[in-house]
């Protein structure tokens, strides 16, 4: 997290599957918005890897194309493209090859010449699982001088497909690299409103005296998606909405919610805190598994029309397929400051919305002293943090309705970011990539954190994987998810939040 106006050092920022979909739509684009602020350093370079044959000036042309359609700054203006793509240079390789390595080596010397100075160096693994093992050994290979403290690696998700995975990518990396040079990068952490959330519960002193089981009923963290799997069929068959959305993106935003006050800003401080709490999460039993999980797939449909493929008609997914693509699961916390407050989470694809939202739900005041009428739409306080589609923090309060009757009504007072800073915010991987090259490692994901999610889950894994559910598809396109989702929450008296949308435009 950036807190000061200093550009990083001089940076190599080789990009292995610079060819692909997240080159494109994501880090060439997120470089670019840096350049354009100010925040990239003075001198810099992107290597962009692939097996096609290009040349620079066509792989250049693939990433402004990529730029002009994903960019939140808008199509590039030609003056400043014409300069940062000048930094930019593409080297066919292949990842099985000793010559990719050298190749590499031999840019960084080169650079490293021409700028009077040592530089940084990024290697981002933008490529399938596989090729993490490869990719790591090959780039630990590269001599140059004092590369302990100049290499960085970005590994992304998946990090493992189960614990024992996990654990054996974490010790191949960790005998190739020190854990300060390791980036396990999590898009969410990225994101506007999840960063906010240390600046909101530990820079006031109105909210942490209250953050605790005596105040609070229990938590709920949605993240629901309104499309199916796309083109992701074959990947996401093998993985589904457990590991690819709850084991990382979800514990780390329950992680934040949940974590005790760390004594400083430091990236280790912070995270060991996170780590705190996933050691805390009371572990699922065969009974917690049974009562305390629930699994979905979505049915063909129609959605805003137009009528949509089941996930079992999805290309790539395998006709009988046994994946989830819905998932809501109830945590317990065994510390003292969240003892037997639930934590009710539930992530979907084919959903109503698209939101991800947090709500913190407050208890009931103890004595309620006015009469029923006056208070026929009462509703407890609730804290709502609300990252997509809106970014916003809401506290919904009673208040009195205008009139001679004493009538009171729930209100909302909104923190918007729309509302407040005209600037528009950063995407995500634009805050994650500047870190790297500033060194600060607190948004991500430290090997013991990691391998502590996995833990937790394996026992869900495990249970759905060896059982197959003999009701999929068991909810409708374009719904909430399944009947047994309800029940989850129904019978501890609660029911599942959703923002209110506005305006079916907005559902994209």
């Amino acid at each position: 997290m950036k807190t000061t106006n200093i550009k990083p050092k001089p940076t190599v920022f080789t990009i292995f599957g610079g060819t692909g979909d997240l080159a494109a739509r994501k880090l060439i684009p997120a470089l670019y918005n840096l350049y354009l602020d100010g925040y990239m350093p003075a001198k810099f370079t992107i290597v962009g890897l692939g097996r096609t044959d290009y040349d620079n000036q066509k792989f250049r042309e693939i990433l402004l194309d990529g730029i002009n359609k994903f960019s939140r700054s808008g199509k590039a203006d030609a003056a400043k493209w014409k300069v940062f793509s000048s930094c930019i240079q593409y080297l066919q390789s292949d990842a099985k090859k000793d010559k990719t390595y050298q190749d590499l080596e031999a840019i960084i010397k080169e650079k490293d010449q021409e700028w009077g100075e040592e530089s940084n160096i990024i290697h981002y693994l933008s490529v399938a699982p596989q090729f993490f093992p490869i990719i790591s050994k090959g780039v630990a290979t590269i001599n140059i001088e004092n590369k302990e403290q100049r290499n960085r690696i970005v590994i992304e998700k998946p990090f493992g497909h189960d614990l024992d995975s996990a654990k054996e990518l974490n010790k191949l990396l960790q005998s190739l690299f020190d854990e300060t040079q390791i980036y396990r990068i999590d898009h969410y952490l990225g994101k506007e409103t999840v960063q906010n959330m240390m600046a909101f519960r530990f820079a006031n002193a109105l909210f942490e005296p209250i953050w605790n089981r005596n105040y609070i009923e229990h938590v709920q963290i949605s993240v629901t998606e309104d499309i199916g799997v796309e083109d992701r069929g074959g990947y996401y068959d093998g993985s589904g909405a457990l590991k690819d959305m709850v084991q990382n993106h979800i514990l780390q935003v329950l992680c934040l919610v949940a974590m005790e006050p760390p004594v400083s800003f430091n990236a280790d401080e912070v995270r060991n805190r996170r780590v705190d709490v996933l050691r805390a999460i009371r572990k699922f039993g065969h009974e917690e598994v049974k009562h305390n999980t629930v699994r979905g797939q979505y049915a063909s449909g129609w959605v805003a029309g137009e009528e949509v493929l089941g996930y079992r008609e999805e290309k790539g997914v395998d006709p009988n397929s046994n994946t989830e693509t819905f998932a809501a699961l109830k945590f317990f916390i065994d510390n003292w400051r969240w003892q037997n407050v639930p934590f009710y989470v539930r992530t979907g694809k084919r959903m109503h919305q698209k939101a991800s939202v947090i709500s913190i739900q407050f208890k009931d005041v103890p004595h309620p002293i006015f009469p029923i009428e006056a208070s026929e739409s009462w509703q407890q306080n609730r804290l709502i943090i609300s990252i997509q589609p809106e970014m916003s923090i809401r506290l919904q309060v009673q208040a009195k309705r205008p009139g001679l009757d004493m009538i009171l009504n729930p209100v909302d007072m909104v923190f918007n970011y729309d509302g407040t800073y005209p600037a528009e915010s950063p995407e995500a991987y634009e805050t994650l990539l500047l870190d790297v090259m500033e060194g600060d490692q607190t948004l991500f994901m430290r090997a013991d954190q990691i391998e502590a999610a996995w833990e937790l889950l394996m026992p869900v894994v495990e249970n759905w994987e060896s059982r197959k559910s003999i009701n999929f598809p068991n909810y409708a396109a374009d719904s909430w998810g399944p009947e047994i989702a309800e029940a989850l929450i129904a019978k501890d008296g609660f029911h599942w939040f959703t923002m209110p949308v506005k305006n079916k435009k907005d559902k994209k």
